[in-house]
């Protein structure tokens, strides 16, 4: 049985820029990608001296330019952390030199997948004291250096993977790295860690690029007629898909389990709509039931914005024009009739000048909020 995730206990250290910070430098970073660039401007803005090295010397300067570190130079001094931020299929080869090329040095990937980096590892001898596997759990549908963001871990999940040798130093080194660019962080075994993150993020990427893939043939007619429900379904699609395609083979076991399960519930639901075409409805209709039943019950299961499971809120639904300052004006207003706002949706209304915006407030707050909007000349729909 593997171990399940363990989060730090409550009261650990927060978000970042609060408190004094631990990581202490130079720490550096081999890859100037999303992630990469995006932990050295978090670092540097915290007072942290960090080197950046990638293949590709635009990916430094860019970098660079965006405050993520300076490239290192020759003659610098031993750093203290290396952070390894290439993809999953580099990553133990790349640990594997940085172990060798600086002996006093923590080092750590932020690679997505841990298994197939760690066994790399363990198989060319390297010291594994020093070695720690982690995994930001923090992304976004653009790659690259220009797209990071120095704020990219806050109130993130980052995960922090044992060797099975590493010193508990080692170990302390990256949780404060983690804490200091304020993740919240999980301690799993490389195994736990890659069949997690098959079920929440590598399946759904597999699940959305194959709807979105449906799209490509689809008649525009059909598309015009799009609505919240597809985009959601569909928004990870957007996806760099040469860096998927590493991540997806790297965790290629625990990703091919959980698809035959979601092959299964397809094969069910295609069952019962042949029983439905036919002229049976009975079964079918069970066995549908079944299905948004499941799914009903699952998404409930998914942590909400306080931590626990996913919470009931009402929700009101506000048209807003779609112009400048619209959206700035009803949030002010919620704010100023004391609305805390759980969560929000907007959704564009295909060439029309208006957008539909939900609210979700605290579960019997909702028609206080409706009468409040609508009395100050909000349109309300629900």
């Amino acid at each position: 049985m593997t171990a399940p995730a363990v989060p730090d206990a409550p009261g650990a250290p927060g978000l970042s820029g609060e408190g004094p910070t631990a990581t202490s430098g130079p720490v550096h970073v081999i890859g100037s990608g999303l992630l990469g660039a995006s932990l050295g401007m978090a670092l540097t803005r915290r007072g942290v001296e960090v080197t950046l090295e990638d293949i590709s010397p635009l990916n430094v300067g860019v970098a660079a330019d965006l405050g993520a570190g300076r490239a290192r130079a020759q003659g610098d001094p031993e750093p203290a952390l290396v952070v390894v931020a290439v993809p999953p299929d580099m990553a133990g080869g790349v640990v594997v030199r940085a172990l060798r090329d600086y002996p006093g040095a923590v080092v750590t990937d932020v690679a997505s997948v841990k298994s197939a980096v760690l066994q790399d590892v363990h198989d060319a001898g390297a010291d594994l004291t020093r070695y720690v596997g982690s995994h930001p759990m923090a992304g976004r549908e653009r790659s690259g250096p220009a797209a990071a963001l120095p704020d990219l871990f806050e109130g993130r999940p980052w995960v922090i993977v044992d060797s099975g040798a590493s010193a508990e130093t080692a170990l302390l080194r990256v949780r404060d790295v983690a804490v200091d660019v304020g993740a919240q962080v999980f301690h799993m075994d490389a195994a736990s860690h890659d069949k997690a993150v098959a079920l929440v993020s590598h399946v759904p990427q597999v699940v959305s690029s194959l709807m979105a893939g449906v799209l490509a043939e689809a008649d525009d007619r059909a598309l015009a007629l799009a609505g919240g429900g597809l985009r959601d379904v569909t928004r990870i699609a957007a996806s760099d898909p040469a860096l998927w395609a590493v991540i997806l083979l790297g965790n290629a076991g625990p990703v091919a389990g959980l698809l035959r399960g979601v092959r299964d519930g397809l094969d069910q639901a295609l069952a019962a709509l042949d029983q439905a075409a036919a002229g049976s409805l009975g079964e079918p209709m069970a066995a549908l039931h079944r299905l948004i039943a499941a799914g009903n019950e699952g998404v409930a299961r998914i942590p909400g914005k306080h931590g626990g499971a996913h919470v009931d809120w009402d929700e009101v639904t506000v048209m807003v024009p779609d112009e400048p300052g619209a959206l700035g004006r009803l949030f002010t207003l919620i704010g100023d009739i004391g609305l805390n706002l759980e969560d929000v949706n907007i959704e564009h209304a295909g060439g029309k000048p208006v957008g539909l915006t939900t609210i979700y407030v605290a579960k019997g707050a909702g028609a206080e909020a409706a009468a409040a909007l609508a009395g100050a000349g909000w349109r309300i729909l629900a």
